[in-house]
């Protein structure tokens, strides 16, 4: 048997049937960048997060930046993000001329850890980018709380967490905006590249739209520096397709992750903890043990080829090294870096595939 960490072929398998006719139409009518496709998936995309606007741009890196400039964020600003994380949060920032300052995770949700943003808060401060992470979301309220006591905006990351819930309400909705990704990996992506932001500020999706689109509500009239970052037509229709079934691909998902909770009993082995006020739709299923790369070599040996999320802090890259931070700043981030595993985690696998996954784990 061999079981990838992905297979992105099993699903397309499965809606291409409807996804093709639907690209079709797109060329059909050559909507290429923005136009109908485009709009609606953003009033599908809006209604599913239980939100008033939804902005679709042509990456998630783009949406967290964009994002940080329709707040105001700039030159001279922070903005508090989480250690452990994939970087195009800490992107988001600095491509606005701010300054990302990182905070340690919590040793066992892995989520960034609520009691150490405080000391962070500098007179400089401007959000809070919380990162739903592998799926799971943060924890919102604590974060919102601190964020209203200082007078902060809060982000959310959405990009791994298309569909999660918090204490029962889709993520999405919480912050100013929710900057989400569509790369083709998530559980909703498209087919290319693909990103989108979710917020209920009317004010703040109109400046979405005049930015995305070179800082033009007119055509040839442009009243603010802008970027090219439309989502293309093609990426639109595929995501309209695929969002009628993101509930029983994540529900599919859920029933994998219960499978490898319940079933791995293998004591080298440590799973992130799901707390009771959140619905994770387990984007990656991330388990540690104190020897990664001896792990990784076993499952290989036996047909499991495993990822590995995130191999480097935030705060150890060497793009920040001008930040000066150094190893032991974050020890929890550092740690889950040195020794996490990604199993194999997406709607179509077996049950058959997941038992022998488990199978093996335990024999590890």
């Amino acid at each position: 048997m061999k079981i990838q960490f992905l297979d992105l072929k099993k699903q397309y398998t499965q809606i291409k049937n409807e996804v093709l006719p639907k690209i079709e139409q797109v060329l059909e009518d050559t909507a290429f960048s923005g136009g109908k496709y485009v709009e609606e998936f953003e009033d599908g995309f809006a209604k599913y997060c239980e939100t008033n606007y939804s902005v679709a741009v042509n990456n998630g890196t783009s949406a967290l930046h964009l994002a940080m400039l329709a707040l105001g964020i700039g030159e001279g600003d922070e903005v508090i993000v989480p250690a452990n994380t994939f970087v195009a949060t800490a992107w988001g920032v600095s491509y606005a001329n701010a300054t990302p300052v990182f905070v340690d995770c919590n040793p066992d949700t892995w989520e960034i850890d609520v009691t150490k943003i405080e000391e962070k808060i500098t007179p400089k401060t401007k959000a809070v980018a919380g990162v739903h992470l592998y799926g799971q979301p943060f924890d919102i309220d604590a974060v919102k709380e601190l964020c209203e006591k200082h007078n902060l905006f809060l982000i959310e990351d959405a990009a791994q967490a298309h569909g999660a819930y918090y204490k029962g309400k889709r993520i999405g909705q919480f912050g100013e905006m929710a900057c989400f990704s569509f790369y083709p990996g998530k559980n909703l992506g498209t087919y290319g590249e693909g990103g989108g932001i979710t917020t209920n500020n009317e004010k703040y999706f109109k400046h979405l739209q005049s930015l995305r689109n070179h800082g033009s509500v007119v055509r040839y009239y442009h009243d603010e520096i802008g970027y090219n970052m439309r989502m293309g037509g093609i990426e639109g229709a595929v995501l309209s397709v695929k969002l009628k079934y993101l509930d029983n691909w994540n529900n599919r998902r859920k029933e994998i992750a219960k499978m490898y909770q319940k079933g791995i009993t293998n004591t080298k082995i440590k799973m992130q903890v799901q707390p009771d006020f959140t619905d994770s739709v387990y984007h990656l299923f991330v388990i540690t043990t104190e020897n990664r790369n001896e792990l990784q070599r076993f499952l290989n040996e036996q047909g499991i080829f495993p990822g590995m999320h995130y191999p480097v802090p935030c705060h150890l890259q060497k793009a920040y090294v001008h930040l000066g931070y150094k190893k032991g700043d974050y020890p929890n981030a550092e740690y889950l870096a040195e020794h996490c595993l990604s199993l194999p985690m997406y709607a179509e696998l077996t049950n058959e595939e997941v038992n022998y996954i488990i199978e093996k784990i335990n024999q590890y």
